[in-house]
Order: C-alpha cells, then sequence, then structure tokens
C-alpha cells in the first residue's frame, strides 16, 4: 500500500513542487487533490508533515526517501491496518511467535473457521456462546456425536484457552476503535424504540465520531436527508437540531417532510 501511494505521489510531484514554490500553493492542499478519492484529507497530510518535520517551502528538495516516509505515516493515519493472523490454531508456533516482529501493526491471532462453528451451534442452541467470548457452554450434549464434541473441545482447548477468543470479534472491535466510530440507533417510535414494523432496535449504523443527526438521516436513506426537520433524542426525548452532534449509544427518531 506505502509503495502504491508512493507512486501516485512521484507519478506528478515535478509538477506539484514547482507551483508550491512558484505560485505559493500549500503542499498539504495540492497533495489531498493529487490523492482525491482515496478517503485521505489534507489534515492526515499536515499531521505527517509536521511529524518528520519537513520544510513545506522547498519541497522540491524532498528527497525520495523523505517522501516514502511521508507516504508511510499519511497511511498509517488515514488506512490503519490490522493483521488478523488467521487459522491461528493450525500455524506453527514459530510463525505464531513473528507476529512479535510486528511492532507497527496490531496483530491478532483469529480462526474463522471456530467462530462459524461455534455461531452454528449457538444459533441452533447446542451451546450457549457469545461472539467474542472466551468460552462457551454445551446445553444439549445427548444430541452431538463424539466427532462432535472432539471438535468443540479442539476448539476451547486449542483456540479460546490459547487466544482468549476466536479472534474475529476482536478485529471487529478493534477496526471500530481504530476508525474512531460510534453506534447510532434509528427508530421511528422513540417511545417503543421500534421501526414500523414494531421490531425493537432494528438497525445499528457505525459513524464516524463527531457525525450529526443529518448526517445520520442521509446514512439511514437519501429522503430523510435532503427533508430533514428534526430528531428526537429518545433517552431524553428532546428535540434535535440538524448540526446536533450524536455520542455512542443514541437513540434518534428521525422527523423528516416526505
Amino acid at each position: 500500500i506505502n509503495y502504491w501511494l508512493f507512486g501516485i505521489i512521484k507519478k506528478s510531484w515535478e509538477i506539484i513542487a514547482r507551483k508550491c514554490e512558484l505560485e505559493n500553493k500549500k503542499i498539504e492542499k495540492m497533495l489531498t487533490e493529487q490523492l482525491t478519492g482515496l478517503g485521505i484529507r489534507e489534515e492526515h497530510i499536515s499531521g505527517a508533515i509536521r511529524k518528520i518535520n519537513l520544510d513545506i517551502s522547498k519541497p522540491s528538495h524532498w528527497k525520495d526517501d523523505q517522501i516514502f516516509k511521508l507516504t508511510d505515516y499519511v497511511r498509517a493515519i488515514s488506512k490503519p491496518i490490522i493483521i488478523a493472523f488467521n487459522k491461528s490454531d493450525k500455524a506453527p508456533e514459530n510463525l505464531m511467535e513473528k507476529r512479535k516482529e510486528l511492532t507497527k501493526y496490531i496483530v491478532i491471532p483469529c480462526s474463522a473457521e471456530s467462530e462459524l462453528a461455534l455461531s452454528n451451534a449457538a444459533e441452533k442452541g447446542i451451546i450457549s456462546y457469545t461472539p467474542g467470548g472466551n468460552d462457551f457452554t454445551i446445553l444439549k450434549k445427548e444430541g452431538l456425536s463424539e466427532k462432535q464434541i472432539k471438535a468443540l473441545e479442539y476448539i476451547r482447548e486449542h483456540v479460546l484457552q490459547k487466544y482468549g477468543s476466536t479472534g474475529v470479534q476482536k478485529c471487529i472491535d478493534e477496526a471500530v476503535r481504530m476508525l474512531d466510530l460510534i453506534v447510532v440507533y434509528p427508530v421511528q417510535d422513540e417511545h417503543r424504540l421500534t421501526d414500523k414494523e414494531g421490531r425493537v432496535l432494528p438497525d445499528a449504523h457505525l459513524i464516524p465520531r463527531g457525525s450529526t443527526a443529518k448526517d445520520l438521516a442521509y446514512k439511514v436513506h437519501t429522503d430523510l436527508g435532503d427533508h430533514f426537520i428534526r430528531g428526537i433524542d429518545a433517552r431524553s426525548h428532546r428535540i434535535i437540531g440538524a448540526d446536533h452532534q450524536l455520542k455512542d449509544g443514541d437513540i434518534i427518531s428521525i422527523i423528516a417532510d416526505i
């Protein structure tokens, strides 16, 4: 990813550097335009420039290794990476030890196959299991074959006891934290906390921290955003405006003129 971003920057680097110096343009703004569509904001680039102390008045003097270092910081800020070490229960120990060398990244041992098996068993009522949990309880042992019992015990010993979980939920939780997202619940009926079909808390939306009530309306449906009138905080029953910043766990009813 770093080399890919580096290649995009270098493609027009001489033109960008020359415009900054001759036309007094901001290097941060020029690079943001060059990387448009990649979710990289001007503050990401400004922060990276400050971090490695580059001279913004003379970008033409920046060497390739400095530009690559800039790219590395920009990527780390705008595109944080989680490495999921899948099939950790089957990987050799020496390979699993290598994850400690990846100090720049969050590395999580995983077993997606185990998570799927436990989730399916829980859905069928065979076991009691919460995603992300470090154990499970067998509810219907008499209905299991010896092979199925051995498979469950294998997961318990080689995955849950060894790594604390299957790692799948941990990857999700870590991604939400890294991206600084909050979860918000839109409802139609703020008293019963339901949608028009009577389902309680039917949807949960992950949105960036700092998002407003109107942002949530657009997230649910474009028409709700376009015709937004007000929102209602279901916890406090207060009316909130379009610019009201939402908090993690908010339950919001959106009123629109449609």
